[in-house]
């Protein structure tokens, strides 16, 4: 069924028809195209626009419908163009003329802005969800090792000792910042475009604050053009998503050189890796590096949405249905990969020794030596080369700062102390640490 055939006389072409044709993808709106119908059919009702014996066919109808599809009696196919088109020819044929009055005072313009609007709130709302859980899972491992000492990097190199507290803590903090744009983002589409019409709004009394009220929005949209051309919120949504993803695919990145045998820092549970197909000892981290891969693909929706949306002159173009399968693309990758991440966390082993012995590696104490030297009244450039001295000396040595006689230091400083051992100490490094932030404010 065509919702525009009337002025037609000729049949259309079937690869236009085939490229024309949005049932294929957008059919998983069929919640939100029937919520709004019934928003709007119970308005029409209402305010006198249809009867009210009409208006309740209607939404019995409807209500009728979406609880066939839920049950798996009706499918969702056929030769329809569309959802909207789908939900209205059912809904005909099941009570007859009245359902030819549910589009009444509407458009299947702001019909689209609508059902795209309520999908991508409802997405983003199970986001926020997943995302919660993740936090609560970064929370317990955060919990559980305040004091599993580990090196802290920079540019791939030991740096500074750190613990898997202070590390995590890190990623708990990118993952509340995307909580906040996620909100932020909702606040800002929660905004209803039913009533807009084409473009230019309708003759008819309708009552905008009304569906918007029944439909759960903060309040109608001011504009009538914008609100069937507007397609910031979808932009918005899909740069969180793609900050999410970035986020995940960093911890990802870590996670597979973590599980490298040449760190053993982590151990990968069964349940998300596989094995190779030629090599029996392989255990792979794959979904992490699906996480990471797929990073990319999120990041290439983004691209499409923008560029489809670069040079659209006022108001609605057939263009914007190119906005559906990359930002539902964006929408599946993000939660799955979310939900993944957080099994994969959850069941994942921690080798705390190695971490520990690792931690004590690389010089990672070395600014705690100059720190120490400072702290005895020496300049800290000039107590930087001293402990650049040290380290050529340890590295000639083969040794670690720990390492090293007294006389050893005192040949090259003679400020330094026995008390330097405890001054550069693993767990001394760390605690000493406890300006804001630092990971010494954990332990």
């Amino acid at each position: 069924m065509k919702l525009w055939g009337g002025r037609f006389t000729e049949a259309e072409d079937a690869l236009t028809e085939a490229f024309n044709e949005s049932l294929s993808f957008d059919k998983r709106m069929y919640k939100q195209d029937i919520r709004g119908s019934v928003a709007h059919a119970t308005m029409l009702g209402k305010q006198g626009i249809i009867s009210s014996e009409d208006s309740e066919k209607i939404v019995k109808g409807l209500e009728s419908i979406l609880q066939d599809i839920e049950d798996g009696k009706l499918e969702i196919g056929g030769d329809a163009e569309d959802i909207h088109s789908f939900v209205e020819a059912e809904l005909t044929e099941r009570i007859g003329e009245a359902g030819k009055r549910l589009h009444t005072g509407r458009s299947r313009n702001d019909q689209v802005a609508l059902d795209m609007k309520m999908y991508t709130r409802d997405h983003l709302d199970d986001t926020i969800t997943e995302i919660e859980k993740l936090i609560d899972t970064f929370e317990r491992i955060i919990d559980e090792n305040r004091d599993t000492y580990m090196p802290g990097f920079t540019h791939l190199q030991k740096a500074q000792p750190t613990t898997l507290a202070h590390h995590m803590g890190a990623y708990r903090e990118m993952f509340m910042r995307d909580l906040s744009r996620l909100g932020d983002t909702r606040d800002r589409l929660n905004e209803c475009p039913l009533g807009a019409g084409a473009f230019a709004g309708t003759t008819y009394p309708l009552d905008r604050d009304f569906t918007a009220r029944e439909l759960g929005f903060r309040k109608p949209t001011n504009n009538s053009m914008d609100s069937v051309s507007d397609r910031d919120y979808l932009l918005e949504y899909v740069f969180d998503l793609s900050t999410i993803q970035m986020h995940l695919s960093r911890l990802s990145e870590e996670i597979i050189i973590w599980n490298s045998n040449e760190y053993q820092f982590v151990k990968i549970s069964d349940a998300y890796s596989t094995g190779s197909s030629i090599m029996p000892q392989k255990k792979n981290p794959d979904i992490a590096e699906l996480i990471r891969g797929k990073t990319g693909r999120v990041y290439g929706d983004l691209n499409s949405l923008m560029v489809v949306m670069k040079g659209l002159p006022l108001a609605y173009n057939k263009d914007m249905q190119e906005d559906k399968e990359s930002a539902f693309d964006a929408m599946d990758t993000v939660k799955n990969s979310v939900i993944l991440m957080n099994g994969m966390l959850s069941t994942m082993t921690w080798n705390r020794e190695r971490m520990n012995e690792s931690a004590k590696l690389g010089f990672t104490n070395a600014t705690d030596v100059a720190d120490y030297l400072v702290r005895k009244g020496v300049p800290f450039r000039t107590a930087h080369g001293i402990v650049g001295e040290l380290v050529l000396l340890c590295e000639k040595k083969k040794c670690a700062l720990d390492d090293l006689t007294l006389s050893e230091y005192r040949e090259i400083c003679d400020k330094i102390d026995e008390d330097i051992y405890t001054s550069i100490s693993l767990e001394c490094c760390v605690k000493n640490r406890r300006t804001k932030g630092a990971p010494g404010e954990l332990l």
